[in-house]
């Protein structure tokens, strides 16, 4: 039977009916909007926790972006100058608590590698000769173009071995840099390090019967703290249980009521809780002592 037959055509056509019709039935996502929602309902069935669900959705988001989007620009970057005398280099290395620096040859269009702030160990040990110039030191800058997508970046990164990519724009100039924190933060949120500032305490107490709480406050402490029972689920922060009963990702203001305990989403962005206001019912008992 020829390709051109009738019958050829109508199996063709019999196929295609029934490609629709499985997809139909199956409830396959056809597109990453399909997705989200599988995620959505698979969170509302308890399936997956609501943070697993932001983690996935920080990978999609991830998917989609370029570096530009989430490179450190040029007015923020801090650079050594390899022309500068190490001495007067130190204090600048120090202060910024980084572990990684592009060196810079008198402008900052002009980049002469990276410098690993741990090879300097050695010198300061006084185990290698005196450093005279950083370009002893110094291993090779990578550069990258602002248009190239994340996520090969992110597989780059892992394979080569390398954290941090000097970013250039088409015409060369560079526009910014990006790390390999920045891309994970994307995914599972901001990692704090020695560095950063000193965490402020989990739960603070403001006014009257008004606190502001961290949303990563383990549960157990809270329930501990404000003398009260929640149903856990399968979340272990204050956080996850007021995310899963708003049942989205609330914006900054959006308020909801569990068990009789009002809470104010005070800071949040787009795919995780910060904090929280926390208004407890009046005569409460609270860590002990009795509310306004």
């Amino acid at each position: 039977m020829s390709e051109d037959s009738p019958h050829s055509s109508n199996g063709s056509a019999n196929k295609s009916l029934i490609d629709k019709f499985v997809q139909l039935f199956t409830g396959e996502p056809q597109n990453k909007e399909e997705l989200v929602e599988v995620l959505n309902d698979a969170e509302d069935r308890e399936l997956i926790k609501p943070e697993t669900k932001l983690m996935i959705e920080g990978v999609l988001e991830v998917s989609d972006m370029r570096v530009r989007d989430i490179m450190i620009p040029r007015s923020q970057m801090i650079t050594l100058d390899i022309n500068t005398p190490l001495n007067e280099l130190l204090p600048v290395i120090i202060d910024s608590g980084h572990s990684r620096f592009p060196v810079i040859n008198e402008d900052i269009d002009h980049i002469e590698g990276i410098l690993l702030a741990k090879d300097l160990l050695a010198y300061g040990f006084e185990q290698q000769a005196p450093l005279t110039s950083l370009q002893e030191v110094i291993r090779q800058a990578i550069i990258v173009p602002e248009s190239k997508r994340v996520e090969p970046l992110l597989k780059e990164f892992r394979s080569q071995r390398y954290h941090m990519a000097i970013v250039v724009d088409e015409y060369g100039g560079v526009s910014g840099v990006v790390t390999i924190e920045d891309i994970l933060e994307l995914i599972v949120g901001e990692i704090e390090d020695e560095t950063d500032d000193e965490i402020e305490e989990d739960i603070k107490y403001l006014a009257g019967n008004v606190y502001q709480v961290k949303a990563l406050t383990e549960l157990d402490d809270f329930m501990e703290y404000f003398n009260c029972q929640l149903d856990e689920g399968d979340s272990d922060t204050i956080g996850g249980v007021v995310l899963h009963t708003f049942g989205h990702m609330p914006r900054k203001g959006e308020e909801v009521t569990i068990n009789k305990f009002e809470y104010k989403v005070t800071s949040a962005d787009s795919r995780r809780l910060q904090t929280l206001q926390v208004t407890v019912p009046k005569n409460h008992k609270v860590n002990g002592k009795p509310t306004e």
